[in-house]
């Protein structure tokens, strides 16, 4: 091939997203957008002094996870003098590269601060999220590209536990869910627009600006009608689409346009008022996984269809195993469940919803991160920072047990070449070989 074709060639490459590059977890689910990662030869258990890579201290506690990609690290904190900060450090030795101030504010109500959305990277930049509304994109040298501030466009977010969702990076474009309350009664969502909607919002990752923006409608009620969950990219039957699980109801969304595809109730069947819900959407072989919330039961849901398909595609539900904060996790052809409040895990037939095995968690907190699937394990966190690491197999089988402490642990476990990236209240800590 001669240079010109070479330069060409490489400039339509970089014109279109790829997938990450093994070893990347560039988003808050990781490459896959589930939780799961492709790396293998992941440590399985570790102590205080043996196969610690390193570990470097975060300034601000946060829920956010760490995303990782090129090399770099990047997480987000809420800093104890009210600064919203993303840092960046060196994948290989935990080194400082930078920290930037994106934001102000020092808000937190129960376990949520004005930190929790993780942040998302396409290995030449990286966007960050916070609940102010502050959102920017910088490159991987700390240069800030862009900034917004979404509250202040179209109001303060409307939240009782304060805004968690992350941003998604997809084909090119960035989105951004806001499934809020309305009207905003919250006192510290008073300002002064009295009204509130919820979208979904569609940025040009390389402006800020926005390229489209879907109003989501819900016939939720009050606490009901917000949502901390992440949207989620699925390849169904009738192609892309992108999840969303909030107002009672999932729906699907044409990623180009927002236009909604369709929609399933099932969430709320009560009407009860505060039934926020916090897990995001799973999917997997044309199935989409919603827990419902406070130990409502879980419902899979046939993909496709138009319009209402609460009554067509509405496969099964069992309450056996339910999820209020955890995003499940689809791995290895099983849907896998943590009752974080019951220190439970089920593992259940995705088509059917029969559950394969349930196992009691060695763990003496609860558990707020979601878990992630790699290597043929599952690795889970409680609040306490105890990690279990269980078998992906066909029964529930504990392979080992460490607590790192130091919590509340919140943020999930991030995978990235041969190393486990597990966040603590006060640092940030690589598990693997050095």
């Amino acid at each position: 091939m001669n240079p010109r074709a070479a330069v060409l060639v490489l400039a339509a490459a970089l014109a279109f997203d790829t997938p990450s590059p093994a070893g990347d977890w560039p988003q808050w689910r990781g490459p896959f957008h589930n939780g799961t990662s492709d790396e293998t030869a992941l440590p399985q258990s570790w102590s205080a002094t043996e196969g610690i890579a390193w570990t470097t201290p975060l300034a601000g506690l946060s829920a956010s996870t760490p995303v990782i990609a090129g090399g770099f690290v990047f997480a987000s904190s809420a800093e104890t003098n009210g600064s919203l900060v993303l840092h960046s450090l060196d994948a290989r030795d935990g080194s400082h590269r930078w920290t930037r101030t994106l934001g102000r504010g020092d808000l937190v109500i129960g376990r949520n601060n004005l930190a929790s959305p993780s942040p998302v990277t396409d290995g030449r930049r990286v966007f960050a999220l916070y609940a102010t509304g502050d959102l920017a994109a910088l490159d991987t040298a700390g240069k800030v590209l862009w900034t917004r501030n979404l509250a202040k466009e179209s109001g303060t977010f409307a939240y009782m536990w304060i805004y968690g969702s992350s941003p998604l990076l997809l084909d090119g474009r960035l989105y951004v869910q806001v499934l809020q309350r309305n009207p905003p009664t919250y006192k510290h969502a008073v300002d002064d627009r009295p009204e509130r909607q919820s979208f979904l919002l569609c940025v040009d990752p390389d402006t800020g600006r926005d390229l489209w923006r879907h109003v989501r409608a819900t016939p939720a009620v009050e606490e009901s009608m917000e949502s901390y969950s992440t949207p989620v990219p699925h390849d169904g039957p009738g192609g892309r689409r992108i999840l969303l699980v909030g107002g009672d109801c999932v729906t699907a969304h044409r990623p180009d346009t927002g236009e909604e595809l369709w929609r399933c109730f099932g969430l709320n069947p009560k009407a009860q008022r505060f039934n926020r819900i916090v897990p995001s959407v799973a999917a997997l072989d044309g199935m989409v996984f919603a827990c419902c919330p406070k130990k409502g039961p879980v419902l899979g849901i046939r993909d496709g269809g138009r319009g209402d398909v609460s009554a067509t595609h509405r496969a099964w539900s069992i309450e056996t195993i339910t999820s209020d904060v955890c995003t499940p996790l689809p791995y290895r052809g099983r849907l896998h469940v943590v009752d974080g409040d019951r220190k439970e895990i089920g593992c259940l037939d995705p088509s059917s919803g029969a559950e394969i095995w349930h196992g009691k968690l060695p763990v003496t907190s609860i558990l707020r991160a979601s878990p992630t699937g790699a290597d043929g394990r599952i690795y889970c966190l409680s609040e306490n920072g105890e990690v279990v690491v269980l078998a992906a197999g066909d029964e529930f089988k504990v392979l080992s047990t460490m607590s790192l402490g130091d919590g509340p642990c919140r943020a999930s476990i991030a995978v990235a070449s041969g190393r486990l990236y597990i966040r603590t209240a006060s640092k940030l800590v690589c598990v693997g070989a050095k």
